[in-house]
């Protein structure tokens, strides 16, 4: 097979650790998100975010909205939710 010619100033080594990339991309992912997590524990925000302030209150608020939204719809909006018959059916004499 011919070599392919550089395109610009790209060499055949440029060229082999583009085509590398990929392969060793996950461990230059792990790098990364480890110094990000050190440089955050180093430089610890000065002001709270909007998650710090409202963020419980948002998860609390959410949480009641949805408990309270299922409980009207099982009891007030009149579904049959097909409970148990034991009880309520009275069995048929057998026929022979």
């Amino acid at each position: 097979m011919a070599a392919v010619p550089a395109v610009g100033n790209e060499t055949d080594l440029h060229r082999a650790r583009k085509m590398s990339q990929p392969k060793n991309a996950p461990s230059c992912l792990s790098v990364q998100s480890s110094q990000q997590i050190m440089s955050r524990q180093i430089h610890p925000k000065q002001t709270p975010d909007f998650h710090d302030k409202y963020g419980n209150a948002v998860l609390a608020s959410g949480a009641t909205f949805c408990i309270a939204a299922w409980a009207y719809t099982a009891t007030q909006i009149g579904i049959e939710w097909n409970l148990s018959p034991v009880g309520r059916v009275t069995p048929k004499e057998w026929r022979d």
